[in-house]
């Protein structure tokens, strides 16, 4: 079940419903009813409730220890996820509505259980600050813009999710990761909720394994 975990990452209102070009929804106080879930292999994790749902919403923050520029090339390597993400088995770049805005379908197979699949549309930002460039990527679904349901396969219709990279020092990054997600079946609430915090933990290991690819090195570039 830590499939949970690709659902890259987080914000409110389904992309369907939103203008071409439009953000994600933003909460007005995102930093509230944050509580500590687990601190443990360099990452801690957070959860809170949304009103009137069971599933948790998740934030995890933790150290990357390569410049943000190079994580980021991970994070957006959407093609070479099922050689390297848990459970990725299909992860396909649909279209760019522009520079900053990209359709991506994805479809994961945790054995476990049914595959699941999902279309998302992903804004891309990113500034300058000291020692590098903070990045951020967001998303929310996009399933109209993707292909149709499958027989057999779970459409996953919530998944808001994000990660905010920032550098700590010039060979540093802080990464932020938030989720939140229904991924329908049969899977009880509190196993999936207990689930997530294990995923993301796998998620991070899996990053910092893979930047460590010299093709994601900004000076190669």
């Amino acid at each position: 079940m830590q499939w949970r975990i690709l659902l890259p990452a987080l914000l409110i209102i389904l992309a369907g419903k939103l203008p071409l070009g439009a953000e994600p929804f933003k909460a007005s106080d995102p930093q509230a009813d944050w509580k500590l879930a687990t601190n443990s292999n360099e990452v801690m994790i957070y959860s809170r409730l949304r009103s009137g749902s069971k599933v948790k919403e998740f934030k995890a923050v933790g150290e990357i220890d390569m410049p943000s520029a190079a994580v980021h090339a991970v994070i957006d390597d959407l093609e070479a996820y099922p050689s390297f993400m848990p459970y990725a088995v299909e992860c396909r770049l649909i279209k760019r509505e522009s520079e900053s805005i990209l359709i991506s379908y994805q479809r994961l197979s945790p054995k476990i259980c049914q595959d699941r699949d999902y279309t998302l549309r992903i804004w891309k930002k990113s500034w300058p600050a000291a020692d590098g460039f903070v990045y951020s990527n967001r998303w929310e679904p996009a399933n109209e813009l993707g292909p149709a349901e499958k027989k057999g396969v779970v459409r996953v219709k919530v998944c808001e999710g994000s990660w905010l990279l920032e550098p700590d020092g010039a060979a540093k990054t802080r990464a932020t990761y938030s989720l939140y997600t229904d991924t329908g079946g049969a899977i009880p609430v509190f196993i999936a909720n207990r689930v997530s915090q294990i995923g993301i933990e796998r998620l991070f290991t899996a990053v910092r394994k893979q930047v460590k690819d010299p093709k994601y090195d900004a000076s190669e570039r």
